[in-house]
């Protein structure tokens, strides 16, 4: 089920979703990028992340750990392109080893191995709207193709993280009295 306040333009190639968090772009802005922040809602629900490295600014990574119930984890990394507080992320994603270097999919091998995303933040109202666009790159066709079929659980995989992100952000602004 997609979330009232989430939109998804039609399918192409690229994903792109949109939601608005009833929080200010500063604090959106820096729980994105902010270690101890990123353990608490990175990831699908029900996992537990384990932040490895990292190093939020252009040319840094961050390598995590995903634990989920049952003893499965999951490598993943972002190589940061861009940051401008408090409007845009741009960093490269894929999975990874345990050192932190690329690695394909472990679900799925024919899943493009570097995917360029762009995270913009825009504060309307005293809210905040996140555009997250996720663009496959240096990828084949066949890498594309899966990568246009995975739309449906992206959407329900982003969903769900940011459904935990806007109750992390509730519980930050009621610790902040706001």
């Amino acid at each position: 089920m997609i979330h009232p306040d989430t939109t998804v333009p039609p399918s192409d190639a690229d994903f792109c979703i949109t939601r608005t968090f009833n929080a200010p772009r500063a604090l959106v802005f820096a729980t994105m990028i902010g270690t101890e922040h990123l353990r608490h809602w990175w990831g699908p629900q029900g996992c537990r992340l384990e932040v490895v490295k990292h190093e939020p600014r252009p040319g840094g990574v961050f390598h995590y750990c995903m634990h989920f119930p049952g003893g499965f984890t999951m490598w993943g990394r972002f190589l940061y392109r861009d940051i401008a507080a408090p409007e845009r992320i741009v960093f490269v994603n894929g999975f990874a080893d345990a050192e932190g270097n690329a690695a394909p999919n472990p679900m799925s091998p024919d899943w493009p191995l570097e995917v360029l995303i762009t995270t913009t933040l825009a504060e309307q109202d005293g809210k905040t709207v996140l555009t997250l666009l996720s663009q496959p790159i240096n990828a084949s066709d066949l890498e594309r193709a899966n990568f246009l079929a995975g739309h449906a659980s992206m959407q329900g995989g982003f969903g769900g993280m940011y459904d935990q992100y806007a109750l992390y952000l509730a519980a930050l602004m009621q610790q902040q009295g706001a």
